[in-house]
């Protein structure tokens, strides 16, 4: 088992110690296209040797031109692109240099080997339970995979033994049969006898082994009944349930694999059986007697064998991938008619006779009728190429079909739409089927497949909407076809949907919700009095229909967050500044014993769109805290100053109309530019006036946006307004940044 795919097969916290591992310099892609040949190298030998480094790097390129060629064949574009885009970084950073390159790969594998021990360690030292089942329960199944197949074998050497035996005793029963007919010599009559009683007694043996054969065959088959049982009824519906927690940004789902490995041992095994009954058959056909076990016994197992491989063959297929428009691929489920989206399924049995012999076609809610659907439900045509044939890929042998652009139209022309239905769009639940058929000797097998509920949207708009439908459904169904889930949805309780909601975070980010900011959340959703109750009940109303006193949904408000987060605050996020949930009278408990100008960042509850703000603490004359809040910035704002910038910059009106930065320690006590130095856009300013010909450029003075309030700390409110940006930045082009201060000190005093 190669080291990258235990590392796959890791918790969420070593993937998230695995994922801040790998850089720019050298990203976590190549790792996963190239892991084979990574790992067949001795990088910490190559790293010793120039001339040796410089062939490996120009090796990692043409591995890279070889991914290439194979994203063309398959028109990924998107994937083209970052090859094309990594290899040009490499070249960029080791092309003078491959040494550093081996050095980096052998430093990097060396700290997966860490991850890889820190994990096993410490689930010795803990003591997981949970985990410790899993794995004993993959042991057993491996144990009985391996059993059936060590029992296959057997039966196949017990066939050779009792053909060898039974050809042996059809020479013996001829030759005796010439010689009495021609030889009366009371002598030879004897011998002829002892002959007769040796052929008797192979009889016998004959009569055993074939009795054995058909029993060690019968129990071969009660084993794959067994195990298929197990695989069907149980791993393969864990299976689909962890699925259906990767789509809505829960941990990767794994394993998949691993079933394969497990259904094709079982079929091969059922077919091998087919085959060893053939085999019988012809036995019985050369000899047979009276009572002959084969003969008794050769129907049923035939039609035994037939019937657990049919079994097996029709719960193996499964959709690899649900779809997915490729534009949005952390959304899956969430479709927008017009704009292509990709699936992928895969056959866990993997028999080279079945390569390109199953054509698999595509259709939209195939099994919807009036009687299961509700009214006014809209109907769709699937547009593209929805056909496909199943076949062997290069890279784990699986029998897989990917439909890559299929997009769906709405039948609006043929009337079918109403606006009487009781769901909205983004609650109407829509299926996408696959079928084929498996055609052998003999033997046929229809075989279909149904992806998770997805929600069709018509605008970009919809998504936030549909993606709660997507989250509520799969938290709480693994019914396939209950797309009438939404015309009574029912609660969710606290515990299941605070760790959905942190998945939220992680999967687009690199930390979920901690404890404290999930108890902001549940303060919000419960009330305070039921918030800590894991049990507490939401209903789907609450989390995404009914408006709170802001006049907007739950799950929109997060929804704006995540996205602020997203494309303004990713990696104050990810570094842990932004505290982000917290209340008002929290984030009071928090400073009130801080030090003076100890600030911490939280997100807006009053902007749907998605806002964040700062608190800071001052002391009175009394020594009393004073609280100090600004008015939120939204994307608007950061997308004009960075986060980082603001805080840098951010100025108050002292007594004495000279402007300061009250903000100097991010909570509890970090020195604000120790926490936000890197991420500053530009130098501090210098202390000194800069002379004239350095501060312009192009004829034009140079020019900063900083927001500025104008009334001295002391009698600042909770909520302070900055000076907008469009306003500070008419001032900014007029005014020499040196001359700033003055001029906003004269303008506040007017």
């Amino acid at each position: 088992m190669s080291q990258w795919y235990q590392l796959q097969q890791l918790d969420s916290k070593y993937l998230e110690q695995l994922d801040q591992l790998y850089d720019d310099t050298f990203p976590m892609e190549i790792r996963q296209y190239l892991s084979q040949w990574i790992e067949s190298h001795d990088w910490e030998f190559v790293s010793g040797n120039v001339s040796l480094a410089t062939v490996r790097f120009h090796d990692l390129l043409a591995q890279l031109d070889d991914q290439y060629s194979r994203f063309a064949l398959e028109n990924n574009f998107l994937l083209q692109h970052n090859i094309r885009k990594i290899k040009r970084n490499l070249q960029d950073h080791f092309q003078e240099d491959p040494v550093h390159m081996a050095m980096i790969i052998c430093r990097y594998l060396k700290e997966e080997k860490k991850i890889l021990a820190l994990a096993k360690n410490t689930e010795e030292a803990v003591g997981n339970t949970l985990n410790s089942v899993v794995v004993e329960k993959q042991k057993e199944m491996d144990n009985k995979v391996k059993y059936i197949k060590n029992k296959v074998q057997e039966t196949e050497q017990k066939i050779k033994s009792l053909e060898d035996l039974q050809d042996e005793h059809d020479f013996k029963h001829k030759t005796l049969q010439s010689r009495a007919e021609h030889d009366l010599n009371m002598t030879n009559q004897r011998e002829i006898r002892h002959e007769e009683m040796v052929i008797r007694e192979m009889f016998l043996k004959l009569s055993v082994k074939r009795e054995e054969v058909v029993r060690q065959m019968a129990e071969v088959l009660n084993l794959a009944e067994q195990i298929q049982y197990d695989l069907i009824k149980d791993k393969l519906p864990e299976w689909k349930r962890r699925q259906q927690f990767a789509c809505i940004g829960g941990p990767p789902n794994a394993c998949l694999d691993q079933l394969q490995t497990w259904f094709t041992a079982v079929a091969e095994s059922l077919q091998q059986v087919r085959q060893q009954l053939k085999k019988l058959q012809e036995l019985e056909q050369k000899y047979t007697y009276e009572n002959d076990p084969i003969t008794q016994k050769k129907s049923f197992l035939e039609d035994r064998a037939i019937s657990l491989f049919k079994n097996l063959i029709v719960n193996s297929l499964v959709v690899e991938r649900q779809p997915c428009m490729p534009t949005n691929p952390q959304r899956p489920l969430v479709l927008k008619t017009g704009v292509q989206f990709t699936v992928k399924l895969r056959l866990l049995v993997k028999l080279q006779e079945l390569n390109y012999q199953l054509r698999v076609k595509a259709s939209i809610d195939k099994d919807v009728t009036e009687k299961n659907t509700v009214k006014g439900f809209r109907k769709f045509n699937m547009l593209g190429t929805n056909t496909k044939v199943m076949n062997m890929e290069e890279s784990n042998g699986s029998l897989a079909a990917e439909f890559r652009h299929l997009q769906l139209k709405d039948c609006k022309a043929a009337g079918i739409r109403t606006n009487e239905g009781p769901l909205i769009v983004t609650e109407e639940l829509h299926s996408i089927s696959f079928e084929t058929r498996l055609c052998q000797p003999g033997l046929t097998v229809d075989l279909e497949i149904t992806s998770l509920p997805v929600v069709v949207i018509s605008n970009v708009s919809q998504m936030p909407s549909g993606w709660a439908s997507i989250l509520w459904y799969n938290m709480l169904n693994t019914d396939t076809k209950n797309l009438s889930f939404f015309l009574n949805p029912p609660p969710v309780c606290w515990s299941q949907l605070s760790e959905v909601l942190s998945w939220q975070f992680s999967s687009i980010t690199k930390r979920g919700l901690n404890s404290e900011q999930l108890s902001m959340l549940g303060d919000k959703l419960l009330g305070r009095e039921a918030a800590g109750n894991p049990d507490g009940l939401i209903p789907w109303t609450k989390f995404c229909k009914n408006l709170n006193e802001k006049n907007f949904p739950f799950w929109l408000w997060m929804e704006g967050i995540l996205e602020l987060i997203k494309k303004h605050l990713l990696q104050l996020w990810n570094d842990g500044f932004i505290m982000g949930f917290v209340s008002k009278e929290r984030e009071r408990m928090l400073l009130k014993d801080k030090a003076p100008g100890t600030f911490l960042l939280r997100f807006s509850e009053s902007s749907r769109e998605g806002a964040i703000t700062f608190t800071w603490v001052e002391r009175s004359v009394n020594d009393e805290p004073l609280f100090h809040a600004v008015e939120p910035y939204t994307k608007k704002e950061l997308t004009v100053v960075s986060f980082p910038d603001i805080l840098r910059n951010y100025k108050v009106m002292a007594a004495e109309n000279i402007p300061e930065n009250p903000l100097r320690f991010l909570y509890p006590d970090i020195p604000k530019d120790s926490a936000f130095g890197n991420y500053y856009s530009r130098p501090p300013d210098p202390s000194e006036p800069m002379d004239t010909e350095s501060a312009t450029q192009n004829g034009y003075w140079r020019t900063a946006l900083i927001s500025v309030s104008e009334v001295h700390p002391s009698r600042l409110q909770d909520a302070i307004m900055p000076l907008c940006p469009e306003d500070f930045g008419a001032l900014s082009r007029l005014i020499h940044p040196t001359d700033m201060d003055t001029a906003m000190s004269t303008a506040f005093q007017s």
